[in-house]
Protein backbone atom coordinates (compact mmCIF):
# COMPACT_ATOMS: atom_id res chain seq x y z
CA UNK A 1 0.00 0.00 0.00
CA UNK A 2 2.64 2.24 1.05
CA UNK A 3 4.69 2.25 -2.91
CA UNK A 4 0.89 2.64 -4.13
CA UNK A 5 0.27 5.59 -2.33
CA UNK A 6 4.12 7.21 -2.81
CA UNK A 7 3.47 5.86 -6.95
CA UNK A 8 0.16 8.15 -6.95
CA UNK A 9 2.08 10.73 -4.75
CA UNK A 10 4.67 11.26 -6.98
CA UNK A 11 2.90 11.14 -10.39
CA UNK A 12 0.80 13.90 -9.36
CA UNK A 13 4.47 16.19 -8.19
CA UNK A 14 5.42 14.93 -12.27
CA UNK A 15 2.00 16.25 -13.53
CA UNK A 16 2.42 19.79 -11.92
CA UNK A 17 6.23 20.02 -12.82
CA UNK A 18 5.20 19.08 -16.37
CA UNK A 19 2.44 21.52 -16.24
CA UNK A 20 4.61 24.47 -15.31
CA UNK A 21 7.31 23.44 -18.14
CA UNK A 22 9.63 22.15 -15.81
CA UNK A 23 9.79 18.68 -17.03
CA UNK A 24 8.83 16.99 -20.06
CA UNK A 25 6.19 14.44 -20.54
CA UNK A 26 7.86 10.79 -19.42
CA UNK A 27 11.19 12.33 -19.18
CA UNK A 28 10.98 11.00 -15.35
CA UNK A 29 10.19 7.28 -15.03
CA UNK A 30 11.91 5.24 -17.34
CA UNK A 31 11.83 1.66 -15.12
CA UNK A 32 9.59 0.59 -12.41
CA UNK A 33 12.35 0.96 -9.86
CA UNK A 34 12.50 3.77 -7.30
CA UNK A 35 15.25 5.38 -5.33
CA UNK A 36 19.32 5.11 -5.75
CA UNK A 37 21.21 2.36 -3.40
CA UNK A 38 24.00 3.21 -1.14
CA UNK A 39 27.05 4.12 -3.34
CA UNK A 40 29.26 1.13 -4.65
CA UNK A 41 32.63 1.12 -2.97
CA UNK A 42 35.98 -0.03 -3.53
CA UNK A 43 38.44 -0.91 -0.47
CA UNK A 44 40.10 1.36 0.83
CA UNK A 45 38.42 4.03 0.88
CA UNK A 46 40.78 7.35 0.13
CA UNK A 47 39.92 10.37 0.97
CA UNK A 48 42.01 14.08 0.25
CA UNK A 49 41.97 17.07 2.04
CA UNK A 50 39.95 20.17 0.86
CA UNK A 51 38.72 23.47 2.40
CA UNK A 52 35.53 24.99 1.55
CA UNK A 53 35.39 28.57 0.51
CA UNK A 54 32.50 29.46 3.00
CA UNK A 55 35.22 29.13 5.80
CA UNK A 56 36.39 32.57 5.23
CA UNK A 57 33.10 33.75 3.55
CA UNK A 58 33.48 37.16 5.62
CA UNK A 59 36.81 38.06 3.63
CA UNK A 60 35.47 36.56 0.67
CA UNK A 61 32.01 38.86 0.44
CA UNK A 62 32.65 42.46 -0.59
CA UNK A 63 36.61 41.62 -1.56
CA UNK A 64 37.98 42.53 2.07
CA UNK A 65 41.54 42.81 1.87
CA UNK A 66 41.82 42.28 -1.59
CA UNK A 67 40.57 38.50 -1.16
CA UNK A 68 38.84 36.83 -4.30
CA UNK A 69 38.48 33.50 -5.17
CA UNK A 70 41.96 33.67 -6.74
CA UNK A 71 43.60 34.68 -3.11
CA UNK A 72 41.91 31.49 -2.01
CA UNK A 73 43.01 29.27 -3.87
CA UNK A 74 46.63 30.63 -3.22
CA UNK A 75 45.75 30.22 0.35
CA UNK A 76 44.79 26.57 -0.35
CA UNK A 77 48.08 26.33 -1.89
CA UNK A 78 49.86 27.78 0.87
CA UNK A 79 47.99 25.13 3.76
CA UNK A 80 49.48 22.35 1.73
CA UNK A 81 45.99 21.19 0.65
CA UNK A 82 45.45 19.29 -2.50
CA UNK A 83 41.43 20.82 -2.53
CA UNK A 84 39.54 23.57 -2.91
CA UNK A 85 35.45 23.98 -2.69
CA UNK A 86 34.27 27.48 -4.45
CA UNK A 87 30.96 28.78 -3.60
CA UNK A 88 28.71 30.67 -6.30
CA UNK A 89 28.26 33.60 -3.93
CA UNK A 90 31.86 34.43 -4.14
CA UNK A 91 32.06 34.78 -8.16
CA UNK A 92 31.44 38.13 -9.02
CA UNK A 93 28.12 38.77 -10.24
CA UNK A 94 29.06 39.18 -14.18
CA UNK A 95 30.78 35.95 -13.82
CA UNK A 96 31.18 34.43 -17.71
CA UNK A 97 33.52 31.63 -19.39
CA UNK A 98 36.97 33.51 -19.72
CA UNK A 99 36.61 34.33 -15.90
CA UNK A 100 35.80 30.63 -14.86
CA UNK A 101 38.69 29.64 -17.64
CA UNK A 102 40.87 31.90 -15.86
CA UNK A 103 40.12 30.70 -12.46
CA UNK A 104 40.32 27.37 -13.69
CA UNK A 105 43.87 28.08 -15.28
CA UNK A 106 44.99 29.51 -11.69
CA UNK A 107 44.21 26.04 -10.02
CA UNK A 108 46.16 24.46 -12.63
CA UNK A 109 48.98 26.32 -12.05
CA UNK A 110 49.02 26.49 -7.76
CA UNK A 111 48.79 22.34 -7.85
CA UNK A 112 45.21 22.78 -6.85
CA UNK A 113 41.52 21.13 -7.54
CA UNK A 114 38.37 22.01 -7.58
CA UNK A 115 37.06 19.50 -5.27
CA UNK A 116 33.55 20.87 -5.48
CA UNK A 117 31.29 23.71 -5.70
CA UNK A 118 28.07 24.93 -3.44
CA UNK A 119 25.07 26.89 -4.35
CA UNK A 120 21.54 27.97 -2.74
CA UNK A 121 18.25 26.54 -4.24
CA UNK A 122 15.08 25.51 -2.87
CA UNK A 123 13.60 22.58 -4.62
CA UNK A 124 10.31 22.36 -2.09
CA UNK A 125 8.57 25.44 -2.62
CA UNK A 126 5.23 25.86 -3.97
CA UNK A 127 5.84 29.07 -5.86
CA UNK A 128 5.80 27.67 -9.86
CA UNK A 129 7.63 30.14 -11.36
CA UNK A 130 10.03 30.65 -8.18
CA UNK A 131 10.60 26.71 -8.63
CA UNK A 132 11.63 27.03 -12.61
CA UNK A 133 13.99 29.58 -11.91
CA UNK A 134 15.75 28.26 -9.53
CA UNK A 135 15.98 24.86 -11.66
CA UNK A 136 17.40 26.93 -14.14
CA UNK A 137 19.54 28.25 -11.87
CA UNK A 138 21.05 24.79 -10.95
CA UNK A 139 21.62 23.89 -14.52
CA UNK A 140 23.41 27.27 -15.28
CA UNK A 141 25.67 26.55 -12.15
CA UNK A 142 26.24 22.96 -13.54
CA UNK A 143 27.35 24.10 -16.55
CA UNK A 144 29.84 26.30 -14.62
CA UNK A 145 31.34 23.90 -12.05
CA UNK A 146 31.63 21.31 -15.08
CA UNK A 147 33.97 23.86 -16.74
CA UNK A 148 35.73 24.25 -13.49
CA UNK A 149 36.13 20.74 -13.71
CA UNK A 150 34.25 20.05 -10.12
CA UNK A 151 32.82 17.14 -9.36
CA UNK A 152 30.09 17.40 -7.45
CA UNK A 153 27.86 20.24 -6.30
CA UNK A 154 26.15 20.69 -2.98
CA UNK A 155 22.22 21.17 -3.07
CA UNK A 156 19.84 21.78 -1.01
CA UNK A 157 16.25 20.66 -0.62
CA UNK A 158 14.53 23.37 1.30
CA UNK A 159 11.41 23.41 3.65
CA UNK A 160 8.33 22.24 3.72
CA UNK A 161 5.52 25.16 3.34
CA UNK A 162 3.37 26.26 5.51
CA UNK A 163 0.04 25.24 3.55
CA UNK A 164 1.32 22.29 1.98
CA UNK A 165 1.36 18.26 3.12
CA UNK A 166 4.33 16.89 3.74
CA UNK A 167 4.26 14.02 0.60
CA UNK A 168 3.21 16.76 -1.77
CA UNK A 169 6.53 18.35 -0.64
CA UNK A 170 8.89 15.70 -0.75
CA UNK A 171 7.69 14.74 -4.03
CA UNK A 172 7.92 17.80 -5.26
CA UNK A 173 11.69 18.08 -4.50
CA UNK A 174 12.04 14.30 -5.72
CA UNK A 175 10.89 15.35 -8.95
CA UNK A 176 12.68 18.46 -9.75
CA UNK A 177 16.23 17.04 -7.99
CA UNK A 178 15.36 13.95 -10.78
CA UNK A 179 15.22 16.53 -13.30
CA UNK A 180 18.55 18.39 -12.14
CA UNK A 181 20.34 15.26 -12.03
CA UNK A 182 19.58 14.20 -15.50
CA UNK A 183 20.89 17.40 -16.90
CA UNK A 184 23.99 16.94 -14.56
CA UNK A 185 24.79 13.62 -15.76
CA UNK A 186 25.18 15.05 -19.09
CA UNK A 187 27.66 17.17 -18.05
CA UNK A 188 29.41 14.49 -16.14
CA UNK A 189 29.13 16.16 -12.85
CA UNK A 190 27.45 15.09 -9.47
CA UNK A 191 24.68 16.89 -7.31
CA UNK A 192 25.03 16.06 -3.66
CA UNK A 193 21.97 16.68 -1.41
CA UNK A 194 23.14 18.69 2.20
CA UNK A 195 21.86 17.45 5.55
CA UNK A 196 21.02 21.28 6.33
CA UNK A 197 17.88 21.85 8.38
CA UNK A 198 14.68 22.03 6.88
CA UNK A 199 13.51 19.23 5.09
CA UNK A 200 16.93 17.45 5.83
CA UNK A 201 17.18 18.62 9.30
CA UNK A 202 17.11 14.44 10.19
CA UNK A 203 18.42 11.66 8.69
CA UNK A 204 14.80 10.19 8.24
CA UNK A 205 13.40 13.23 5.42
CA UNK A 206 17.13 13.37 4.03
CA UNK A 207 16.96 9.85 2.92
CA UNK A 208 13.38 9.21 2.45
CA UNK A 209 13.99 11.86 -0.25
CA UNK A 210 17.13 10.60 -1.61
CA UNK A 211 15.73 7.12 -2.01
CA UNK A 212 12.87 8.80 -3.97
CA UNK A 213 15.63 10.03 -6.48
CA UNK A 214 15.83 7.60 -9.42
CA UNK A 215 18.31 9.61 -11.64
CA UNK A 216 22.21 9.34 -12.36
CA UNK A 217 24.73 11.65 -10.87
CA UNK A 218 23.43 11.55 -7.55
CA UNK A 219 24.29 11.53 -4.00
CA UNK A 220 24.43 13.36 -0.66
CA UNK A 221 26.81 16.04 0.87
CA UNK A 222 27.73 14.41 4.34
CA UNK A 223 28.10 17.34 6.38
CA UNK A 224 29.06 16.67 9.67
CA UNK A 225 27.77 19.38 11.77
CA UNK A 226 24.27 19.93 10.06
CA UNK A 227 22.71 17.50 12.53
CA UNK A 228 21.52 19.84 15.55
CA UNK A 229 17.63 18.62 16.53
CA UNK A 230 18.95 15.05 17.67
CA UNK A 231 20.42 13.67 20.31
CA UNK A 232 23.31 11.46 18.47
CA UNK A 233 24.09 13.61 15.15
CA UNK A 234 26.85 10.71 15.08
CA UNK A 235 24.39 8.14 14.60
CA UNK A 236 22.84 10.42 12.06
CA UNK A 237 25.69 10.83 9.99
CA UNK A 238 26.18 6.88 9.91
CA UNK A 239 22.94 5.99 7.88
CA UNK A 240 23.63 8.82 5.66
CA UNK A 241 27.50 8.24 4.78
CA UNK A 242 26.69 5.40 2.57
CA UNK A 243 25.13 8.10 -0.30
CA UNK A 244 28.15 10.11 0.67
CA UNK A 245 29.92 11.92 -2.63
CA UNK A 246 31.34 14.87 -1.09
CA UNK A 247 31.85 15.47 3.12
CA UNK A 248 31.86 18.62 4.70
CA UNK A 249 33.78 18.68 8.36
CA UNK A 250 32.85 21.13 10.88
CA UNK A 251 34.75 21.15 13.76
CA UNK A 252 31.28 21.32 15.85
CA UNK A 253 28.61 19.37 16.94
CA UNK A 254 25.09 20.04 18.28
CA UNK A 255 23.97 17.23 19.86
CA UNK A 256 20.16 17.98 21.86
CA UNK A 257 20.90 21.68 20.33
CA UNK A 258 24.03 22.11 22.40
CA UNK A 259 27.37 23.01 21.38
CA UNK A 260 30.84 21.22 21.67
CA UNK A 261 33.74 20.47 19.84
CA UNK A 262 33.39 17.59 17.31
CA UNK A 263 35.20 14.21 17.39
CA UNK A 264 37.14 14.50 14.11
CA UNK A 265 38.25 10.86 14.29
CA UNK A 266 34.70 9.61 15.12
CA UNK A 267 33.40 11.38 11.95
CA UNK A 268 35.67 10.67 9.74
CA UNK A 269 36.05 6.94 11.11
CA UNK A 270 32.08 6.60 10.40
CA UNK A 271 33.41 7.68 6.35
CA UNK A 272 36.04 5.27 6.33
CA UNK A 273 33.44 2.47 7.86
CA UNK A 274 31.40 3.06 4.77
CA UNK A 275 34.17 3.10 2.63
CA UNK A 276 33.74 6.33 1.22
CA UNK A 277 36.26 7.73 -1.53
CA UNK A 278 36.64 11.11 -2.24
CA UNK A 279 36.98 15.09 -0.94
CA UNK A 280 36.53 16.02 2.99
CA UNK A 281 36.20 19.76 2.95
CA UNK A 282 36.84 21.90 6.16
CA UNK A 283 34.00 23.85 6.07
CA UNK A 284 35.07 26.06 9.31
CA UNK A 285 31.85 27.93 10.94
CA UNK A 286 33.26 28.91 14.68
CA UNK A 287 33.78 32.19 16.71
CA UNK A 288 37.23 31.87 16.17
CA UNK A 289 38.93 33.92 13.65
CA UNK A 290 39.60 32.07 10.52
CA UNK A 291 43.02 33.06 9.65
CA UNK A 292 44.20 32.14 13.03
CA UNK A 293 41.96 28.63 13.27
CA UNK A 294 41.92 27.04 9.88
CA UNK A 295 45.42 25.88 10.44
CA UNK A 296 45.03 24.54 13.36
CA UNK A 297 42.28 22.37 12.16
CA UNK A 298 43.23 21.53 9.13
CA UNK A 299 46.15 20.23 10.41
CA UNK A 300 44.07 18.03 13.50
CA UNK A 301 41.87 16.71 10.36
CA UNK A 302 45.12 15.56 8.35
CA UNK A 303 46.40 13.36 11.52
CA UNK A 304 42.88 11.95 11.65
CA UNK A 305 43.23 11.04 8.19
CA UNK A 306 46.82 9.84 8.76
CA UNK A 307 45.72 7.79 11.85
CA UNK A 308 43.16 5.95 9.69
CA UNK A 309 45.36 4.54 7.04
Amino acid sequence: MRVLERRRSFLTSISVLTAMGVVGPGNLLSSGAFGIEPIPRLVPGRMQLSLAAYSLRDLLKGNKDGWDLFKFVDYCHEQGIPGAELTSYYFPADVNDAYIVELKEHCRRRGISVSGGAIANDFCQMDNDKLKRDLEHTKLWIDRYALLGAGAIRVFAGSQPKDDSWPATRDRCIATLQEACKYAHTQGIYLALENHGGVTAKSEGLLEIVRGVQAPSFGVNFDSGNFRSTEDPYAELASIAPYAVNAQIKVEMFPGGKRELADLGRILRILKDSKYSGWVALEYEASEPPLEAIPRWLAEIKKSLDALT
